[in-house]
């Protein structure tokens, strides 16, 4: 079994990615398994602590949840055309201490997609993504291109997808992910 970590680069409760990460992980194909790891309760990164008191829990229970899966879907949201800080937060306390980057990694596939409420779906938090991607060793995933646009459109008031295109367009990333891990990338 192929098994998958989603995780939404989004705190809010009613959150178009979260809303997204759930779709997809609702549609798994058969002989994998997508598993909803989460940012919430990882504290802002300081060193001090980090010196004093090591890696929070939080932080150490989804990096060990992606060293232990076979890749990861980044549902990302985009803030004033980049990264949201949580987000690349969780990334950064992942990779602490640096010793733990090729475990937790090196070589693994990641692909990244998001929503907004916007008329430009998260490109430009995507493209932003590559670079730590590239820094961190990771093998993202270029095979389809999820930017979905006007959310609010898209999921009704309980976060469910409602839009056929979408789902279409969100299962056919599902799969070509899935089998881009399952070929070995």
């Amino acid at each position: 079994m192929t098994k998958l970590v989603a995780i939404s680069g989004s705190l809010r409760k009613a959150s178009y990615n979260t809303a997204l990460m759930r779709a997809a992980i609702a549609m798994a194909p058969a002989g994998v398994e997508i598993v909803e790891g989460t940012i919430r309760g990882i504290p802002l990164y300081d060193g001090d602590e980090e010196a004093e008191h090591g890696v929070p829990e939080a932080a150490a229970k989804l990096k060990d949840l992606v060293a232990g899966c076979d890749g990861v879907m980044l549902f990302t949201p985009e803030y004033n055309n980049a990264i949201p800080g949580v987000f690349k937060n969780a990334i950064d306390w992942m990779t602490r201490p640096p010793a733990d980057i090729a475990r937790v990694f090196s070589g693994k596939p990641f692909a990244i997609t998001g929503a907004s409420p916007g008329n430009f779906g998260t490109l430009l938090s995507q493209e932003a993504w590559l670079p730590v991607m590239r820094t961190l060793g990771t093998r993202p995933w270029f095979g389809s291109k999820l930017m979905v646009s006007k959310a609010a459109s898209v999921f009704d008031a309980d976060g469910k997808l409602i839009d056929e295109a979408t789902e279409k367009r969100l299962r056919t990333f599902v799969e070509g992910f899935a089998a881009f891990v399952q070929d070995g990338g």
